[in-house]
């Protein structure tokens, strides 16, 4: 590599940050490093509206991997880690898919149990078991943690080690050949990189259009709720995973909970607004019908976000393009994201600075999958 590289990261949130960190922290890197970030607020930002968990209950063991990594790294961070496992519901129809999955967690070290229905009762006695036939519930290495803290977190240590954290946005990228030569910001700059990283998140596909890469990434919004329970809330009640699809987990001395909508609503680019009839007409029967106490609750919030979704197939895009070599991708994490930026940040920084992976070999998930239509199957995306 030469010692005269100059790194430019478009996105400032939990990916960038945790990019422009570990090139920066690498003993073999000699540059510099940009990132751009158009609002520094992040008010909008997948970072700061996530549900901010993470697990290693995935069915790929590199998306597990991602996560064992990341989860030693959260544990040191001071970024509020709370640590509590996902509890898995699966139907006699998920049954056998569930029990293969635990198979790969176990194999690539996760503590992962599988409870029966008759376990599940005593352990979780809150729970109404109609329609389970199997559980997972992971013992370690499994819960959630302030997101935003982990951008604040990723950035400070970004800028301490030289990282020119740029307000501005990107409008194009000037492509000579086979590089980006140029990136032109909406203020007349241009910066002349040796390597550029697109993490714009839910806007990643617009950076990616600018040099001519068509990038299955697009921005589904979702809405997280807050609620209050009358009586008898759920307690040593861990992240579950419902078979309807929904989502609950506590907040505090309150709850949490989501759902994805139904395919035919699932639009790209929705406004950025909670979508509140979603709660009475797919959401809460769900959690009413699963925990009883949840019939009597009290909705005291709620926000909206972005998933960046990976349309091909759910799953991560890291790595150069094929075409253009100097351009990098880590995108479409659907929901994975935040989890797993520092496992996605160490990764790339070995490609940008040694010129291939060393700690995580995560060239499954290249671009150069896309257009030969080969995706990664991960069975346990959550929607």
């Amino acid at each position: 590599m030469s010692r005269s590289t100059d790194v430019v990261v478009i996105g400032g949130g939990a990916i960038g940050g945790a990019v422009a960190t570990a090139v920066l922290e690498d003993p073999a890197f000699a540059g510099r490093v940009t990132v751009i970030e158009r609002d520094p607020t992040f008010r909008r930002a997948s970072s700061a509206l996530s549900a901010a968990s993470i697990r290693q209950q995935f069915s790929t063991p590199e998306n597990i991997r991602m996560s064992r990594y990341s989860f030693g790294w959260l544990r040191e961070a001071g970024v509020g880690l709370h640590e509590s496992g996902y509890l898995f519901l699966a139907t006699a129809v998920g049954a056998s898919v569930l029990e293969d999955n635990v198979t790969v967690q176990r194999a690539e070290g996760a503590d992962v149990e599988l409870l029966s229905v008759p376990e599940l009762g005593p352990r979780f006695p809150w729970l109404a078991l109609d329609g389970v036939a199997l559980a997972s519930l992971g013992r370690g290495g499994e819960g959630w943690f302030d997101g935003y803290a982990l951008v604040r977190v990723l950035r400070t240590r970004a800028r301490e080690l030289g990282a020119d954290l740029v307000t501005g946005e990107v409008v194009d990228l000037e492509v000579v050949g086979d590089r980006v030569a140029t990136v032109i910001l909406a203020d007349g700059r241009r910066i002349e990189p040796d390597v550029v990283v697109d993490a714009a998140g839910p806007w990643a596909r617009d950076v990616a259009v600018m040099a001519g890469v068509d990038l299955p990434v697009e921005a589904r919004r979702r809405s997280v709720f807050v609620f209050d329970v009358a009586s008898d809330p759920p307690i040593d009640c861990p992240l579950v995973i419902d078979t309807s699809g929904a989502w609950f987990r506590p907040e505090g001395e309150s709850f949490i909970a989501g759902i994805a909508p139904p395919q035919a609503d699932d639009l790209a680019d929705l406004p950025l607004e909670v979508d509140r009839d979603q709660f009475e007409r797919q959401l809460w029967p769900a959690l009413a019908a699963r925990v009883p106490a949840f019939d009597a609750i009290k909705v005291t919030n709620a926000w909206a976000g972005y998933y960046e979704v990976n349309t091909f197939d759910h799953n991560a895009i890291i790595g150069p393009h094929p075409r253009i070599a100097n351009l990098l991708f880590a995108n479409g994490f659907s929901g994975h994201g935040i989890q797993q930026a520092p496992a996605v940040g160490r990764a790339l920084a070995e490609l940008i600075v040694h010129g291939g992976y060393r700690t995580l070999d995560l060239s499954i998930f290249g671009f150069d999958r896309i257009a030969a239509g080969r995706p990664v199957l991960e069975r346990n995306v959550i929607g």
